[in-house]
């Protein structure tokens, strides 16, 4: 998918702010750590295609909304991806503007971890 160029600055300026993990780190910190939580931002129909083996889905849309009730301790490490890495992007930015402290983007999202042969659920 081709990006505008101002949906492209907002996230390159919103990935001066936030932390990227790869996939493979993101794996291993979930494995390490059950208290990590794997946060599905996409859409409600790319999730309900497939999504990432233990993920929770907060869409972009609503995750400011509900993150409060979902996560109540603002230090639980998140780790965050989309379809690519931008809409989580922007979405750790947003969380750490709310006092989220420990929160990820995963670099290349749920192509990235579909390619890497990443679990999944669903038939994506």
């Amino acid at each position: 998918m081709k990006h505008s160029e101002g949906f492209l600055k907002l996230v390159n300026d919103a990935k001066t702010r936030i932390r990227e993990v790869s996939v493979d780190d993101a794996r291993s910190r979930l494995a390490a750590d059950k208290s990590v939580r794997l946060i599905d931002v996409r859409e409600d129909n790319e999730w309900q295609t497939a999504h990432a083996a233990g993920a929770e889905h907060l869409g972009k849309g609503i995750i400011e909304r509900d993150i409060e009730t979902e996560v109540p301790d603002k230090s639980t490490e998140l780790i965050l991806y989309c379809g690519g890495g931008y809409r989580s992007a922007l979405a750790a930015d947003v969380l750490q503007s709310m006092g989220y402290t420990n929160v990820f983007s995963m670099a290349g999202g749920w192509k990235a971890w579909k390619e890497s042969g990443g679990e999944i659920e669903g038939n994506g």
